[in-house]
């Protein structure tokens, strides 16, 4: 019995390690509005976009704001553009 929960706890563990260690970037545009996005998508060079890894933060100078949206797209001057 004892090493079925022993097992269960690891499974657990496995899991929980799994789901939170997902791959995920910012993506910032012009305006200073950023969202987080879990898939990196081929942005075009046009659209103004900088990609920084999840764990980037503005500096406090900086002016940026978070807009977060489900679905593929981007943010422009406040409206959210879906590809």
């Amino acid at each position: 019995m004892k090493k079925i929960a022993i097992a269960a706890a690891a499974l657990i563990l496995s899991t929980f390690t799994l789901a939170t260690s997902a791959s995920a970037w910012i993506v910032c545009n012009r305006d200073g509005e950023c969202w987080h996005v879990r898939h990196r998508a081929a942005y075009r060079a046009e659209w103004g976009l900088v990609i920084h890894p999840d764990g980037w933060r503005w500096r406090a100078h900086e002016r940026y704001r978070w807009r977060e949206h489900e679905g593929r797209g981007y943010w422009r001057h406040g409206v959210w553009i879906e590809f």
